[in-house]
């Protein structure tokens, strides 16, 4: 999943950062300006969660989140923030945000919390994702097929999960590419064929019929046997 940080202190921009990608679910941009992280979501850069601060230079963060909901855009916010007051808490809810963190808050909270809105705004509120006999726990990372676990490497494992969250829908590689790299992800194209591949193979390697389809032209879909 991609998450865009907008904090303007650097150094904790960077803890977020270093904290978000301990998990092998999340690559992460940081933005330290409003207004620049309004042009960013304006134009259509695919994210599938927000950390923003409200105190911001540029765009005040209550700010770009109004002019986010008033776009339409349903995309996950999780404010963190000094603020911590029940005006101030009612306030950025009223806004349209997710949720509400007051900092100083722990690391564990943090990155709880945003599995959680990302489960949510999958339709997934259940921390074990299935498809056919695959299991995927989002919690602990831990991947099994019936009673086989399988060991996949960190970009494999964020592969499978995304897929995971949309059963039974192709997903085109350019989507892949988007969500599960950083700003950057147009080096990264010619490596989504390779995971794919390792991740068929780790699956079936207890020759299991094939959960992981290539359709040809339009990308990839994780679907039961039947699929095509």
């Amino acid at each position: 999943m991609r998450a865009l940080i907008v904090e303007d202190e650097t150094r904790l921009a960077r803890n977020l950062k270093r904290a978000l990608e301990t998990l092998p679910t999340f690559a992460t941009d940081v933005l330290g300006d409003g207004g620049e992280a309004w042009e960013r979501l304006a134009s259509g850069e695919p994210y599938d969660l927000l950390l923003l601060d409200r105190m911001l230079p540029g765009m005040d963060g209550l700010e770009l989140l109004r002019r986010l909901r008033e776009s339409g855009s349903r995309l996950p916010v999780l404010v963190l923030t000094a603020l911590g007051t029940k005006e101030d808490i009612i306030q950025g809810l009223d806004y349209g945000c997710d949720d509400y963190l007051v900092k100083p808050y722990d690391t564990g909270e943090l990155l709880a919390r945003c599995k959680a809105l990302l489960r949510r705004s999958q339709e997934h509120p259940a921390p074990v994702l299935r498809v056919a006999d695959l299991c995927v726990d989002t919690r602990t990372h831990a991947v099994a097929r019936g009673a086989r676990s399988i060991e996949l490497a960190a970009l494999e494992y964020r592969l499978l999960e995304y897929l995971a969250f949309r059963p039974e829908t192709v997903v085109p590689k350019a989507e892949l590419l988007e969500h599960l790299y950083d700003y950057n992800w147009e080096k990264f194209s010619n490596v989504i064929e390779h995971y794919v591949w390792s991740i068929r193979t780790k699956l079936e390697a207890g020759e299991e019929p094939r959960l992981l389809h290539t359709v040809r032209g339009s990308g990839y879909r994780l679907a039961g046997e039947s699929a095509p």
